[in-house]
C-alpha cells in the first residue's frame, strides 16, 4: 500500500500488517482503560526510542525488558507499543502494549489514585495470581516466593515492603 495520511501523519502501511492489526484490535479483550487516543499518542511520534532508553537506563518497569528491546529498533511507530505484529501468524496478549510500556511516560505511580487517571475507578486490576484470597496470611511468610519486581508496575520502583505495613 502506498503512503496515507492518519491524524495529518505519514504512516507507510504494510496491507497484511494492517489486516492482523485490525483484526487483533476487533478479537482481542481490551484493557480496561477509561479512553485510550491513538490520534495523540501518534502525534508524539516513535516511542520506541523512549521506551528503549528506559529498558537500557533500567527504569522501564516490566519483566521483560531484556525481551522487547530488540524490537525496538523498529521505525514503525505503532510497533513501539504493538510489537511482534510483522512476525505473528496469530495476534496475542503479547502484541498488545503492557502497562510498563504506558509507565516510561506516565510515571506518576502512586496506587490507587493514580490508578484512576486511566483505568474505571471499579477495574480489577490486582493481579489475581498475586493477589489471591490468602494474601495476607502468606506473603509474610519467609518461604514466600512471590516476585517482589512484579510489585514495581503497580507499586513503583521505591516501593517497600515497609510503605505498607507501617500505616
Amino acid at each position: 500500500m502506498a503512503a496515507r495520511k492518519s491524524g495529518g501523519l505519514p504512516i507507510k502501511v504494510n496491507a497484511a500488517l494492517f489486516a492482523l492489526v485490525i483484526t487483533a484490535i476487533l478479537s482481542a479483550q481490551p484493557p480496561p482503560l477509561k479512553e485510550f487516543s491513538h490520534q495523540k499518542h501518534l502525534k508524539l511520534g516513535n516511542v520506541a526510542p523512549v521506551i528503549a532508553s528506559a529498558i537500557d537506563k533500567g527504569t522501564y518497569l516490566g519483566k521483560n525488558g531484556a525481551q522487547i528491546r530488540p524490537l525496538l529498533n523498529s521505525s514503525n511507530q505503532c510497533e513501539a507499543c504493538h510489537r511482534g505484529f510483522a512476525d505473528s501468524e496469530k495476534v496475542s496478549q503479547a502484541n498488545m502494549p503492557q502497562m510498563a510500556d504506558c509507565l516510561v511516560c506516565h510515571n506518576e505511580v502512586e496506587p490507587p489514585y493514580s490508578c484512576q487517571f486511566c483505568h474505571p475507578k471499579d477495574a480489577q486490576l490486582k493481579p489475581a495470581e498475586i493477589h489471591t484470597a490468602n494474601f495476607l496470611d502468606t506473603h509474610t511468610k519467609k518461604t514466600a516466593t512471590f516476585d517482589k519486581e512484579s510489585c514495581a508496575v503497580c507499586h513503583g520502583r521505591k516501593f517497600t515492603c515497609l510503605g505498607c505495613h507501617l500505616k
